[in-house]
């Protein structure tokens, strides 16, 4: 609840994972920290880092991507009004950009930057540019794109050059300081980044529009990118302790492997194989750091394009709702575990993973055999009740380079375990990353895999983007019991009450199946032994700005 001491016109931000109402307010940190004002020169040691990923960006542009590739880079060179600090353990939001950050009524977030921010092309950064940013996510709706986290933002009003306050539609959002810190959060250069339009990369790297930790000096997309220590950053992660970084990304984790074995890299995030990660734990040469869980493993369905779904020549909700059921019902997640990933993800029944409020057993007790194995019999009777063909026909896409190379695998045991009975004949099809995320969201997938990498500590992160009417999966996906929900347990202040809604939503949502969870799993980032300051929170964000060697 809200402190007590807080009159109703001027109250504290209930953050719901630290359980207590807090005002954020910028404060100084030491370099022994991680924290701290960047100050007038870049600062950072000498020598160059290098950093290996697989891990494919979209766009550069915050407005039109919403995938950990392209949000690992906005971290680097884009400032948040709100942050989360390096090594924090709850994931709770700080100041960044902002000075002072609060409610100051149930429906207005109000926040002061501090003074003197510039972006790295020397324009002031004023909330001209804050009002603008989170304008042109709302006007651009880009449906690759964030915007959807933004669904309870009215609209955003400038005060003075430094105060600016978000006016909310639905009072007491325990979730919108979080929302401030996700991908929908990066403020860009109004007088760059068109209010209506995405803006090329090239475009956005020779305005020199960064306000983060580093400014991006060369850029060649999904090959190599260059930072370099923004002399002026102000923000909450400090002076970057390496002033020249180097983004390498591989098509091959075999060759990203062997690079950080030889010391060729120093360090690697995203995404090697479960052998790979064994193979590395033994090896003397590299170290393996290990961050808090969070990452699920999916299937997505397209309620339009899925068997029997809106727009096939048989539309039939209940034949519909049976096939997406009687996938539940086949799915074995611990051999998927145990043989594919060796543990390194674990078996997933619920929409909000373990360790989490709401986290609980709606697939394991509703399908299968009702302790997390699969049931052949039931799946069969469910599709014969409602009068299914058998076998179903289902189209299956999965994505080989985004998610690693074991996804190939894990799909492959997907198919054979849904095939094993004679109840499916599955179409498993796998396309490139870059048009992957195009596709997946013009009907052209009736199912496929997708992947999580949460925005954001707090539980809602896992249910809002999924299942409110206008979700980012633009899977056609509605149910105004579930919205009204959704919307119920944002402005829940208590974390008892809040967490019976976690779980109400999940209930029906499991019911329906607009997605299928598999597996969860934990943050894994590799490093050469010298290296030091490689830091995996609960703010589930890669940050450079602390690492050296």
């Amino acid at each position: 609840m809200f402190d007590a001491a807080f009159t109703p016109r001027r109250r504290a931000v209930l953050l719901s994972m630290a359980g207590v109402p807090v005002l954020l307010t910028a404060c100084a940190q030491t370099a022994e920290d991680g924290g701290g004002s960047g100050g007038s020169d870049a600062g950072g040691g000498g020598g160059e880092l290098t950093v290996g990923t697989t891990d494919k960006v979209t766009a550069l542009d915050p407005a039109a991507a919403y995938d950990n590739g392209s949000s690992t880079v906005w971290t680097q060179c884009y400032s948040y009004l709100l942050n989360t600090s390096i090594g924090s353990e709850d994931g709770r939001p700080e100041p960044d950009l902002a000075e002072t950050a609060e409610f100051t009524s149930d429906t207005v977030f109000t926040v002061k930057l501090q003074e003197g921010l510039t972006f790295a092309n020397g324009n002031e950064l004023t909330t001209e540019d804050v009002k603008h940013s989170f304008d042109r996510q709302l006007a651009i709706a880009d449906p690759n794109g964030p915007s959807s986290l933004l669904g309870n933002l009215e609209k955003v009003e400038i005060i003075d050059d430094l105060t600016v306050e978000f006016h909310l539609k639905e009072p007491n959002d325990q979730t919108f300081p979080y929302v401030l810190t996700s991908p929908v959060g990066p403020i860009v250069d109004a007088e760059v980044f068109p209010a209506d339009a995405v803006l090329a990369d090239n475009e956005i790297v020779a305005a020199d529009a960064f306000s983060g930790p580093y400014r991006i000096t060369s850029w060649k997309i999904n090959e190599l990118v260059t930072f370099e220590a923004f002399a002026d950053y102000k923000g909450l992660f400090g002076t970057p302790t390496t002033s020249s970084v180097v983004m390498s990304y591989y098509a091959d984790q075999n060759n990203m492997k062997l690079d950080i074995q030889e010391g060729n890299i120093d360090c690697v995030w995203r995404s090697l194989s479960a052998t790979d990660i064994a193979d590395l734990q033994s090896d003397d040469a590299v170290t393996v750091h290990e961050g808090p869980g969070g990452e699920i493993r999916y299937i997505v369905f397209n309620f339009k394009t899925n068997p029997y779904g809106e727009a096939t020549e048989d539309p039939d909700p209940v034949k519909a709702k049976a096939v997406r059921q009687a996938v539940a019902d086949l799915l074995d997640r611990t051999a998927i575990s145990e043989t594919v990933y060796n543990g390194t993800y674990t078996p997933l029944y619920s929409y909000i993973p373990e360790g989490l409020p709401g986290s609980g057993t709606q697939f394991q007790d509703l399908y299968g055999d009702g302790a997390g194995g699969p049931d052949a019999d039931r799946a069969r009777k469910r599709l014969e009740d409602a009068g299914v063909e058998i076998p179903v026909q289902l189209s299956l896409q999965y994505n080989p380079d985004h998610y690693g190379a074991s996804s190939g695998d894990e799909y492959a045991a997907v198919k054979n375990q849904l095939e094993a009975d004679g109840l499916f004949a599955v179409d498993l099809q796998s396309t490139e990353w870059v048009q992957y995320s195009k596709d997946r969201t013009t009907d052209v997938y009736p199912a496929y895999q997708l992947g999580w990498f949460p925005d954001y500590s707090d539980a809602d992160n896992y249910l809002s983007p999924f299942f409110a009417t206008e979700n980012f999966l633009v899977n056609h996906y509605t149910n105004p019991k579930v919205d009204e929900l959704i919307s119920t347990q944002r402005g829940t202040q208590d974390p008892a009450e809040r967490e019976a809604l976690f779980v109400e939503i999940q209930d029906l949502v499991a019911e329906e199946i607009s997605t299928l969870p598999l597996l969860q799993g934990a943050q894994i980032a590799v490093s050469t032994a010298t290296v030091q300051g490689v830091t995996l929170d609960s703010s589930f964000k890669f940050r450079i700005s602390p690492i050296s060697k």
